[in-house]
């Protein structure tokens, strides 16, 4: 009984600690902005939107799937941060160990989303900046650009699928892969639930 109450509290231990720093910012804007100091009162709703990008962030990985194909995922390097600001959320997880890696990556309002949609719907712009290397595709309903990219010197094949859902942009990397191969990993992704947990 005492070892599960003690797994309960580390488990809930930074749960606590994200609240209380949540509450203290926004205590100190409350104040800070009643003061008429617009200036601290910026800073501490900044650092809310931040710890809540990273407890967003948090969420987001435990979707993530275990495996890309079989490759296991390397959760000491998983990376979550907030910039509380324009950017907001970035998540990343890589799979593997080299040379075979695999990758996924989410960028909340992330700067590219607006060219990259304007080459998924817009046939012309896709027209002029398509090339052999590079197509449209869909995964779970969403247009993706799917890019090749082959190393002359090893002749092997890496792939990078860009994904846009909504102001989210979701990036699957596989090196030494197939189409088929990182396709059939981004169907792994609940896209869908990551494009609304992400907003």
């Amino acid at each position: 009984m005492k070892l599960r109450l003690i797994t309960l509290m580390v488990l809930l231990l930074p749960v606590a600690l994200w609240a209380q720093e949540f509450t203290k910012n926004l205590a100190t804007a409350r104040s800070s902005y009643s003061a008429g100091n617009l200036e601290n009162t910026r800073f501490a709703l900044e650092q809310m939107l931040r710890d809540l990008d990273m407890a967003i962030g948090r969420e987001v990985l435990k979707l993530l799937p275990p495996k890309a194909g079989a490759l296991p995922m390397v959760e000491k390097e998983d990376n979550v941060t907030g910039t509380g600001g324009g950017m907001g959320l970035y998540v990343q997880r890589f799979y593997g160990a080299e040379p075979k890696r695999a990758s996924i990556e989410i960028i909340n309002n992330s700067p590219m989303i607006n060219t990259l949609q304007a080459f998924l719907t817009m046939p012309m712009i896709g027209g002029m900046m398509r090339d052999e290397n590079q197509k449209v595709i869909k995964v779970q309903g969403y247009k993706a650009q799917l890019n090749k990219t082959l190393d002359s010197e090893t002749n092997k094949t890496d792939y990078e699928l860009l994904i846009p859902i909504n102001n989210t942009l979701v990036t699957v990397r596989m090196d030494e892969s197939t189409e088929a191969e990182v396709t059939a990993f981004a169907n792994t992704i609940p896209l869908q639930k990551i494009g609304q947990i992400a907003q």
